[in-house]
């Protein structure tokens, strides 16, 4: 098994910045990429971010590309999530998924088998 919790969230003005947090525990060995994704109220879950085992690859959504940068520590088991110049329309409740699958960057949620409970960001405008 698998646990993912999330940290960093909040509420912060438009153009303002927040980190996201996400540590991973449990049988780690079979965690391969990481991501992130978002769910607004109304709305479906939407795929934000995402990066391999190594760290090398990654891949954003278009709408938060240029603005959100994901990373990783394998050596803390962390993975983050950097959101700058944030938007009212990035207000969402943020969740880190883990894949088990070998060499996958996947982009959408089913794709993940591992999920942390999310977190609350609030832009305002």
């Amino acid at each position: 098994q698998v646990q993912l919790v999330e940290s960093g969230g909040g509420l912060v003005q438009a153009g303002g910045s927040l980190r996201l947090s996400c540590v991973v525990s449990g049988s780690i060995f079979s965690i391969n990429a990481m991501g992130w994704f978002r769910q607004a109220p109304g709305k479906e879950r939407e795929f934000a971010a995402v990066i391999s085992r190594n760290g090398v690859r990654t891949g954003y959504a278009d709408s938060v590309k240029g603005r959100f940068t994901i990373s990783r520590d394998n050596a803390k088991n962390t993975v983050y999530l950097q959101m700058n110049s944030l938007k009212p329309e990035d207000t969402a409740v943020y969740s880190c998924a883990a894949d088990t699958s070998p060499l996958r960057i996947g982009v959408r949620p089913a794709e993940y088998e591992y999920w942390g409970q999310g977190i609350q960001v609030t832009v305002s405008s």
